[in-house]
């Protein structure tokens, strides 16, 4: 398999930089059209890869595509998926090339969407392609699920899965949308945190106010705010809100020795990142804080004069973007309602406030002895020569949840993005070997189970 990759290595390029040159881009809406095409173009790809019952499924906003082979007798059923969209490229200023015109330099192609996620989705298909065209079928079942607003929250996937039970039933599903830990150490991510965003908004006047004439004796929105959100968490790092932690597990010394097997370089992260100190809830490790332990954090905030210059105001309104992370059995819906508790006790005088939800999901635990896990780390094994290890990942996949708990299937994330590769930033990039070398180890997983 691996001269049959190399054989067909530039072709397999080509056709990833003509993926990656579609805008898809899912939050815009003027980027529609190119959504619609990324779709087809999918589809395309599917039906020249040897896949069968291949359809564009719209939806109320961007569409699904489905494929599948199902002759594989008496042998699993694995479901893919992936997404097709991508993030905005903003900045534009800072891409060193543009972001929708592919190219390739040090062994790496870069492009928005080159790991998030059409590079990666693009190994399945092309190592179903191989093995079609290597050996006229392949060794299991395939489903593909690959949809278009994995960006905005896939608000319109988990309707479908649901409605979809029995077409998409499966043994296990396979999603590449996660990372190594470093060049050359495969991870298979054994946990996702659950996620909770949410926009607190902070009035006073019925219109901004000249700070001569009434600053000092009326309540300043921005103040107002800056209180609220330093109230939400103590100086040890812990968040202070009341039931916060409710379902919270605490980490077991077995899961902690699991968690410090994971590299971490104190000196080189604060070095690459500028920082003066890393920072986190006390008594906890930095692999702890950003794997398994829940966060709250201050995204952006906006208020008051943001032009050039001075403008001297009391501003009548501000607001905050505010996320979290979420563990064990902590449930969105209950973290919500604790934060609203806790904003409205503790709202300045004179400041009237909301809070406004916006994405939710329930974290998600994988059982890493699973046979269909284990057979993923031997195929990664062949390959790389190194077995992979097991992290908690501290973002969130929210369709994860939606996968398991419906089909009642093992969710193996096999990721083969490097954490380096800029993801949703500018100059996102894959790296060519993982590209090829991910293609050969999914042909090999497909053979082991």
């Amino acid at each position: 398999m691996k001269d049959a990759i190399a054989l067909h290595k530039d072709e397999f390029l080509e056709e990833l930089k003509q993926y990656l040159s579609i805008p898809s881009i899912s939050s815009l809406s003027k980027y529609k059209e190119d959504v619609q095409h990324a779709a087809e173009w999918t589809a395309k790809a599917l039906t020249s890869a040897g896949m069968e019952n291949v359809d564009v499924i719209p939806t109320e906003g961007h569409p699904i595509v489905y494929g599948d082979w199902l002759h594989a007798e008496g042998k699993p059923t694995v479901l893919i998926y992936g997404h097709y969209d991508v993030q905005p490229e903003d900045p534009l200023d800072l891409w060193e090339t543009p972001p929708f015109e592919p190219v390739i330099r040090d062994g790496k192609i870069f492009a928005r969407g080159a790991t998030d996620d059409k590079g990666q989705l693009y190994i399945h298909i092309k190592a179903v392609d191989l093995l079609m065209k290597q050996e006229g079928e392949l060794p299991v079942n395939v489903k593909f699920v690959i949809e278009g607003e994995e960006e905005i929250a896939s608000p319109n996937l988990g309707p479908f899965i649901k409605e979809n039970e029995e077409k998409l039933a499966c043994d296990a599903v396979v999603i590449s949308d996660t990372s190594f830990i470093e060049k050359g150490q495969p991870a298979i991510c054994t946990s996702l945190r659950g996620a909770l965003a949410m926009e607190l908004t902070v009035k006073t006047a019925n219109t901004d106010l000249h700070s001569g004439t009434y600053g000092g004796g009326v309540p300043n929105s921005i103040h107002g705010l800056v209180q609220l959100l330093d109230s939400l968490h103590m100086e040890n790092g812990r968040i202070a809100v009341e039931g916060f932690y409710e379902g919270v597990p605490e980490p077991t010394e077995e899961l902690r020795s699991e968690m410090a097997e994971i590299p971490f370089n104190q000196t080189r992260t604060k070095k690459d990142l500028e920082l003066e100190d890393l920072f986190g809830e006390e008594g906890f490790s930095f692999q702890e804080r950003v794997g398994i332990r829940p966060t709250l954090e201050i995204n952006g905030i906006t208020g008051g004069f943001q032009g050039e210059g001075l403008k001297t105001i009391v501003p009548k309104e501000a607001s905050a973007k505010i996320s979290c992370r979420l563990v064990g059995s902590q449930k969105p819906e209950a973290v919500f309602e604790a934060i609203e508790r806790h904003i409205e006790a503790y709202k300045p005088v004179g400041c009237r406030v909301s809070l406004h939800q916006f994405i939710k999901a329930d974290p998600v635990a994988i059982d890493s002895k699973h046979p269909l896990i284990q057979a993923a780390a031997s195929a990664y094994e062949e390959v790389y020569d190194v077995r992979p290890l097991f992290p908690k990942e501290g973002g969130s996949i929210p369709i994860v949840e939606v996968f398991g708990r419906v089909l009642k299937a093992p969710v193996v994330l096999m990721g083969f993005g490097l954490p380096t590769e800029n993801l949703h930033a500018p100059n996102e990039h894959f790296h060519i070997e993982n590209f090829t070398q991910g293609i050969e180890t999914v042909c090999q997983y497909f053979k082991k189970i």
